[in-house]
């Protein structure tokens, strides 16, 4: 039986520039959008920026996921209102070297550190799957905490820039965990099927 979305999957299922280059504009898009909406969390509200990241790596392969985060960047490099921040960029490599720098370079690295741990196959059970997200999502905060700490000192930096986001990025977490052990079970019954 044909469905509506029959050449949609046809489209996805094989691997070319074009659906490559289709993903990663989409997924650019996707990075921006969750940069600007803010979901009300305690004890500040939340973009969905690292979750976005974290289901690049986790789902999208090295190409595509490296590619899309790079491609997010570069838009903001040259000031596309991409950045999670409303302020208007006259000079977008600054807005980048700013307080927020260590973040957005921490995205690139988390999207390829998953996205190759898990094409290596390392995901193979829960709490490895578990610890690579966990670690993806430790390097954009490391990142992040190691750039503002050169402008405004380690504990400010953490006081400011981690410690009020631990539980929005504790949920993020356990989201993209879920999201890809349900990728997995469908996978395995569809196989058994």
């Amino acid at each position: 039986m044909q469905t509506a979305f029959a050449p949609l999957r046809s489209f996805a299922a094989r691997p070319s520039l074009a659906r490559d280059a289709v993903l990663v504009v989409l997924g650019s898009v996707l990075l921006a959008i969750s940069a600007k909406v803010q979901v009300p969390f305690w004890p500040v509200p939340m973009t969905m920026q690292t979750f976005v990241v974290l289901m690049l790596g986790a789902h999208a392969g090295l190409r595509v996921a490296g590619a899309t985060v790079a491609l997010y960047l570069i838009e903001g490099a040259v000031g596309l209102p991409v950045f999670a921040s409303n302020i208007p960029m006259a000079d977008p490599i600054h807005y980048m070297a700013g307080p927020t720098g260590g973040y957005l370079a921490g995205f690139l690295v988390s999207a390829l550190f998953i996205s190759f741990a898990f094409a290596r196959g390392l995901n193979r059970s829960f709490a490895s799957t578990a610890l690579i997200i966990l670690l993806g999502d430790a390097l954009i905060m490391g990142l992040g905490l190691a750039w503002l700490s050169a402008l405004i000192g380690v504990e400010k930096a953490f006081a400011v820039g981690v410690l009020p986001f631990l539980p929005a990025e504790a949920l993020k977490i356990a989201l993209t965990i879920a999201s890809v052990e349900l990728v997995k079970r469908r996978v395995v019954s569809r196989d058994a099927a």
